[in-house]
């Protein structure tokens, strides 16, 4: 995968624009992502509309990216801040405007049709911020 194409999904990503899971996802993809593992588009479309995006503003940051036409291999940084006050969310409760940071590597299994057919998600770090400036290394957050 060229990295203007990887650019463009994390573009969309950062959008909310789930129909970018169509046009990058194989249809069956599987995610692992620390112990949270599920498969299918339908199945990031739920992670993602269900537990993200309705309580964070989550915005991808890629500072590395390398790739060849079967794997793609990323170093991630995601901020995630908090939209409203919430009682339950996938990060436990949270007051509007904490955060989340993730910093890690993400690899991606490209088919032949040039989408991503497995994402592996690998932590260095998630440290959630409250509201004070309290900062604290969550490990895996799920």
């Amino acid at each position: 995968m060229r990295e203007d194409r990887f650019r463009e999904y994390i573009n969309r990503f950062n959008a909310e624009d789930d129909t970018a899971f169509d046009d990058y996802l194989t249809p069956d993809v599987h995610v692992k992502n620390g112990t949270l593992e599920y498969t299918g588009v339908d199945g990031m479309k739920h992670h993602y509309r269900g537990n993200i995006w309705p309580n964070f503003v989550e915005a991808l940051m890629v500072p590395r990216f390398v790739s060849d036409e079967q794997t793609a291999a990323i170093q991630m940084q995601t901020l995630f801040t908090a939209k409203h006050d919430a009682v339950e969310t996938i990060f436990g409760a949270v007051k509007k405007g904490e955060t989340f940071r993730f910093d890690g590597v993400i690899m991606y299994r490209i088919d032949a049709t040039d989408r991503f057919a497995d994402i592996l998600v690998a932590y260095n770090s998630f440290v959630h911020t409250d509201l004070d400036g309290n900062a604290k290394d969550l490990g895996i957050p799920h």
